[in-house]
């Protein structure tokens, strides 16, 4: 078996972390793969190591000098390497990765990839396992999109069966310049990884115990998701959740890698497991619901006009004066004489006056009403199919609790849920829909 595992600036953040990633590692020889990201903050009121280095870029840049920016990121390394007992030397390379950048040769990527490429080192020689370059095999295009093919093929070839550590957040592109990936990096090159080697398993280390079934700055407590497929954490993230970019998804789902999300700092805990499918005996909970989650700021165009529905390609007019102004839509419900289309209200700020005069004049609709200031909730759960009485017991319950529905739709897989409610409703009705059919 092979895992590949990832750790994020939380789980590389000083020498104590650095211990608990390496009884991690250690305690399972099949995570033979280690991917980590630069030290993050040791408390409240630190600085992650890529933020630091972010700074002495934009005072290089405006001709500011950034010694003791740069001699403070240095002895980071320096205190990890000493309370780890390590006698790894790294000033070698800082006085020349310093000495290039005062000569303005360090470009703002390669200066930001420095964070992963030091804590690697520093790993690789804390676990006793090979450091390996990912400048060796994350191949990117001249376009930024990554070469997977390239990529997984010269993976394959430097991994050879060691074990190894790999600096997250960075590759090269085909002229050999250094890039990197937006911030959150480090997950899609664990991603990739997984993917290049076709893991058993993808482990995702952080700072909390897998994905909870709702926010928890709304809900209580909420009960972590043990078990989610692929197609759930997609409606999840698309409706609001805070979850892991696409990016870092895609790699192992398309080879049909299960992606394992774990605590650094509880290791105990088995964590939220990503799969394709989720078969009844593996997940043993009661609640027919996976997670509940939600986000503001949209409105509703309703248009309504006698006939609607048999003029020929009305819905296609409508989406036309939407897509002149880069205008999505987000959620289509219709009528026999009637039509409401969710928008983000921050992409039609400015211009809805002039959209709904385009839609009268080009429609001539018997009215167009708009109601501002909606926010969306989703109830997502791959066991809601063919469930008898959702519906009614979910309007009931944020009718009982003076929740105003103001639009219901339902996905044709039945993987979902999706209300829509006034703003001023928004965290009740998530805490409604988590009482009602979490802790039923």
């Amino acid at each position: 078996m092979l895992k590949v595992v990832k750790f994020g600036g939380s789980s590389c953040a000083d020498a104590a972390q650095f211990a608990k990633v390496r009884s991690i590692v250690l305690s399972d020889p099949a995570r033979r793969v280690v991917v980590v990201s630069a030290p993050g903050k040791r408390t409240a009121d630190d600085h992650k190591l890529t933020d630091l280095l972010y700074l002495c870029a934009a005072h290089v840049k405006y001709g500011v000098d950034c010694g003791d920016i740069f001699a403070m990121i240095r002895e980071r390394y320096r205190d990890i390497a000493r309370d780890c007992g390590l006698s790894i030397e790294l000033d070698g390379e800082f006085d020349a990765l310093w000495d290039r950048l005062r000569a303005g040769e360090v470009s703002k990527d390669e200066l930001a990839s420095r964070g992963e490429y030091f804590s690697a080192k520093l790993m690789a020689a804390y676990l006793g396992f090979d450091f390996l370059d990912a400048a060796l095999w994350v191949k990117f295009r001249f376009d930024g999109s990554v070469d997977r093919e390239a990529s997984y093929e010269a993976l394959s070839r430097a991994a050879g069966g060691r074990r190894v550590v790999i600096p997250g957040f960075y590759g090269v592109m085909p002229d050999g310049h250094i890039h990197t990936f937006t911030r959150g990096g480090s997950d899609i090159t664990g991603a990739l990884a997984a993917a290049a080697l076709e893991a058993d398993v993808y482990e995702n280390w952080t700072d909390v115990s897998g994905i909870l079934m709702a926010d928890p700055r709304i809900v209580k407590n909420p009960a972590p998701i043990r078990f989610i497929t692929y197609n759930e954490l997609r409606e999840l993230s698309y409706i609001g959740a805070q979850v892991l970019h696409e990016g870092a998804v895609y790699p192992v789902r398309e080879k049909h890698i299960p992606l394992n999300i774990r605590n650094t700092n509880d290791p105990a805990h088995p964590g939220t497991m990503i799969m394709e499918t989720v078969e009844d005996e593996q997940d043993g909970g009661d609640s027919f619901i996976t997670g509940i989650a939600g986000k503001k700021g949209f409105s509703i165009i309703n248009i309504a006009k006698t006939g609607l529905s048999s003029e020929h390609g009305i819905l296609l007019q409508v989406m036309e004066v939407l897509e002149k102004r880069e205008i999505n839509v987000e959620f289509i419900l219709s009528g026999i004489d009637s039509v409401s289309l969710l928008v983000d209200s921050a992409r039609v700020s400015g211009r809805l006056y002039e959209v709904l005069g385009e839609l009268q004049k080009e429609l001539k609709p018997n009215s167009i009403t708009v109601a501002e200031h909606i926010a969306v909730v989703a109830a997502v759960g791959r066991k809601m199919a063919n469930r008898l009485g959702t519906s009614g017991k979910l309007f009931a319950a944020l009718g009982k609790n003076g929740v105003n529905v103001r639009m219901i739709t339902q996905g044709p897989d039945e993987l979902n849920i999706i209300i829509g409610v006034e703003e001023k409703d928004f965290e009740q009705a998530i805490r409604v829909l988590y009482d009602s059919f979490v802790k039923e």
